[in-house]
């Protein structure tokens, strides 16, 4: 028997830079992705896994701020929806404009640490 414990926690104000940084690397990390898997399609006909993917974003998560395995559910969502959708390519995401795509930062329970009333994920602090 497993138990899942949900965590309702309240952004302050000072953190919202470094949450929306990390979700225009999230967006970059999916619209690459989505490149790579389209490039793969169309060159060798062959559609990537989401580990497949892992080796492609190797050492990216130090460059843009993420945790590795926040690429990782990157990668696997993206597989995930691709067969959802069954298409070969999905909509790029986008982090300025009128139309940007809403921010979302995957967290695993293996990245978020909860310490004194906070969550930290990736050195941002979360206080509920």
């Amino acid at each position: 028997m497993t138990k899942t414990k949900t965590l309702k926690v309240r952004v302050k104000d000072k953190h919202a830079s470094i949450l929306n940084d990390m979700a225009r690397s999230i967006n970059f990390v999916w619209n690459y992705i989505n490149e790579l898997s389209t490039r793969s399609i169309k060159e060798r006909g062959q559609f990537l896994s989401a580990y497949g993917l892992h080796p492609y974003t190797k050492g990216a998560g130090k460059e843009l701020g993420l945790h590795s395995q926040t690429l990782q559910c990157v990668a696997g969502e993206y597989v995930t929806r691709r067969k959802q959708f069954k298409k070969a390519r999905l909509n790029w995401r986008k982090s300025g404009g009128v139309r940007r795509s809403l921010g979302w930062i995957p967290v695993n329970t293996g990245q978020a640490k909860w310490k004194n009333g906070q969550v930290f994920q990736c050195g941002c602090v979360s206080r509920s």
